[in-house]
């Protein structure tokens, strides 16, 4: 069955160009121009990603941004004319997957959501890992990560960080190596990216989040808890 993908665009003409150009990669389609018919829908998980422009008529797609986030770990890629910096920062602190800036290439956005869908949808070893004597489990078969008993709702991007860090506990990542590995290419703007998606993975653990995840100054990151035996 194909993957639904919702594009959240006011513009008809992107709009009905992404239809063309995301079915023609084999997802099907929905669409909306109202950012008040996004929140619904995103409510509903009506798809497997969004396409969402923050430049929408009646909602600042920035609440969509936020709602998405709260509905669960359905993926966002931001397409917006907003290309400053500190619009992407934020995009990415709100919990965007990719962001990608208007005018774009059709084909070049279509393989960005491919490439997030398959990290959002990977599947690794079926083996539960635990640390800290069993007070983190990442069951990568089941995507799923647990902190003490709870599961935890982590974007695709932050499961894929805490997954690079987790298979070598201990092992300092720079910032260069991990967004290549999660996010599979170069962006500008790359070390204050990272550092915002930790940012975020760290409050997932709450009050314990910077032991969790520790910053080795300089350097990079680390799991800082040891693998149980």
């Amino acid at each position: 069955m194909a993957e639904t993908v919702l594009v959240v665009e006011d513009e008809k003409e992107i709009r009905e160009l992404l239809r063309r150009y995301l079915e023609r990669a084999g997802f099907a389609v929905l669409t909306t121009g109202s950012g008040a018919q996004a929140l619904t829908m995103v409510a509903d998980r009506v798809a497997s990603l969004v396409v969402l422009d923050l430049g929408l008529p009646d909602v600042d797609g920035v609440e969509v941004l936020r709602a998405a986030r709260e509905a669960g770990a359905t993926p966002v890629v931001v397409l917006t004319a907003r290309g400053a910096v500190e619009d992407r920062i934020r995009g990415f602190e709100l919990g965007a997957d990719d962001y990608v800036t208007k005018p774009f290439s059709p084909t070049e956005l279509v393989l960005r959501v491919q490439a997030v869908l398959h990290r959002a949808n990977v599947a690794a070893t079926p083996a539960v890992m635990s640390f800290a004597n069993g007070r983190l489990l990442i069951d990568e078969s089941r995507h799923e990560v647990r902190w003490n008993g709870d599961l935890l709702e982590l974007t695709p991007t932050e499961w894929g960080l805490l997954a690079v860090i987790a298979a070598v506990p201990g092992r300092v990542y720079s910032r260069y190596e991990l967004i290549n590995q999660v996010r599979g290419y170069e962006f500008e703007g790359y070390e204050r990216t990272v550092d915002s998606h930790v940012k975020n993975l760290r409050h997932k653990f709450g009050e314990c989040g910077q032991d969790v995840v520790q910053t080795v100054h300089g350097v990079g990151y680390r799991l800082g808890l040891r693998r149980d035996r």
